[in-house]
């Protein structure tokens, strides 16, 4: 792979055939899931970021459409079983080392049902006031998504309200047996 200045950035092309690798962020569904004007913030049990504090999510399968991602991850981490209610807004970002960009799509949702716990990749959850967020976030993308959070309660901002029908299907959390 040669380095080569290509589109008016610097990139990776193949000596042999020419081909310019993209490097590309991978996709990221986060949720701020709202209750009582607090945020539900969870606490990392995984690296990067052992013990620190970060808006559920994760990252997205490749057929996944974001809005059906937070729903899931979600879930998995928390228990709770959310209704994205709006865009918040989104925000790209590292994960782990410098070169790994990530594009995390920020969603508000309320909770449809279910009792918090932390699964998954989590270890604690707790909920917080917008003037009571803890210092100690994992990623630069949970200050901007909360600090925009923050903006709408104080009604400086309205995130986009998501439409009740659209044509990536039902996005309501499926009944389990």
């Amino acid at each position: 792979m040669l380095q080569v200045y290509v589109e008016e950035r610097e990139r990776q092309v193949c000596s042999r055939c020419g081909r310019i690798h993209y490097r590309n962020a991978k996709p990221c569904a986060c949720v701020l899931v709202v209750q009582d004007g607090r945020v539900l913030l969870v606490r990392r049990a995984i690296e990067p970021f052992y013990g620190y504090w970060d808006i559920p999510g994760g990252f997205l399968e490749a057929d996944e459409h974001p809005a059906a991602g937070a729903v899931r991850e979600i879930e998995e981490e928390t228990g709770l079983r959310i209704r994205p209610t709006a865009l918040l807004g989104i925000y790209v970002d590292t994960y782990g080392t410098e070169d790994e960009y990530t594009l995390n799509i920020h969603y508000v949702a309320e909770v449809v049902s279910g009792e918090p716990r932390p699964a998954s990749d989590v270890s604690e959850l707790a909920w917080f006031a917008p003037h009571e967020l803890p210092p100690d976030l994992a990623f630069r993308s949970d200050y901007e998504a909360l600090a925009d959070w923050q903006r709408a309660m104080r009604g400086e901002f309205t995130p986009m309200a998501l439409a009740s029908e659209n044509r990536i299907g039902h996005l309501e959390p499926e009944e389990h047996d």
